[in-house]
């Protein structure tokens, strides 16, 4: 996962700063990745996210940007509004029309994030607990996905504490590599 400014994320790339998830070696420019449709808050836009090779053990990789998540059509500020409102109360049929999506997208949206909900609580008290050494507990809510909602939040707003302001669903997506609603297991 990367940033959502193609320029900046090129001359990083490009500059050797980027490194291999799989064993941390330089990622170098190979291309680009085939292009695709996002559905965002405000109509679609076309990404073509850039595409690159590790110099130490050759795995290629797609560099998709923080606003993604792998395999989904719709952008993560969309998903993050669905589960956000699923965590008020609200149900997938009302979700669906808020967000003008089909009513089994949605459902699909908040079934997957509720079977990951712990394995994402616990990432995200990690992470909470490594850039802020200093938070404290979190208290327990009513439920596993709202408890994983509220670790995501106090993560995100820890990181905005360091490294300056940004939208917590792009935080979400980059901590999670891609994976907020991954496959389970």
């Amino acid at each position: 996962m990367v940033g959502t400014d193609p320029v900046e994320v090129d001359g990083r790339l490009t500059a050797g700063l980027l490194r291999c998830p799989g064993c941390a070696g330089r990622l170098v420019p190979w291309g680009h990745a085939r292009s695709r449709s996002v559905r965002e808050q405000h109509g679609r836009v076309r990404h073509r996210p850039r595409r690159s090779r590790c110099a130490g053990c050759s795995g290629t990789h797609v560099l998709l940007a923080s606003s993604m998540l792998v395999r989904r059509a719709d952008g993560v500020v969309v998903i993050g509004a669905a589960l956000q409102a699923k965590a008020a109360g609200a149900g997938h049929r009302t979700i669906a029309v808020v967000a003008g999506r089909p009513a089994g997208t949605v459902r699909n949206w908040l079934r997957r994030f509720g079977r990951r909900a712990e394995a994402l609580r616990v990432l995200f008290t990690a992470v909470l607990h490594a850039l802020d050494p200093m938070a404290g507990r979190l208290t327990p809510t009513a439920s596993v996905v709202g408890d994983a909602l509220q670790a995501l939040g106090a993560a995100a707003a820890a990181a905005g504490r360091l490294f300056g302001p940004r939208c917590p669903w792009q935080f979400a997506a980059s901590a999670s590599a891609g994976l907020l609603l991954g496959p389970v297991g």
